[in-house]
């Protein structure tokens, strides 16, 4: 998904640069199909992140009272998924903001309306 997601924001950023008038309502529209998609996406991994994130504390809590190692080792197992997790998910989370600002600069070339939040950078 990381890749997807790069490729279609260097796309946009390409596209702001040097836009085409007659393709900028097209393109205005894919990308809106695109930030729903990563929308998607991002609200998966929300709900892996939050799932995983509850195991391990639940784990934590079951090895602290019961102190055994097979209950430690499944915890730092759990804890070696959720760090991955939540890195993934803190990409995607700013990726799909950097896509809202794009969208807006988007909207702001088709309109002809200076829209806040419109830096073609993607910044916020």
């Amino acid at each position: 998904m990381r890749y997807y997601m790069d490729a279609y924001e260097r796309f946009l950023k390409a596209f702001l640069a040097d836009p085409k008038p007659d393709q900028i309502a097209a393109v205005r529209r894919e990308t809106q199909v695109q930030i729903g998609y990563m929308q998607h996406e991002r609200f998966v991994h929300f709900l892996v992140c939050i799932l995983v994130g509850l195991a391990f504390f639940i784990g934590l809590g079951l090895v602290l009272y019961f102190r055994t190692i097979g209950l430690f080792l499944l915890d730092l197992l759990l804890l070696g998924l959720l760090v991955p997790y939540l890195l993934h998910y803190y990409y995607l989370e700013n990726t799909t903001q950097r896509m809202y600002v794009l969208s807006n600069a988007l909207a702001a070339l088709e309109d002809r309306i200076d829209y806040p939040n419109t830096d073609p950078n993607g910044k916020i």
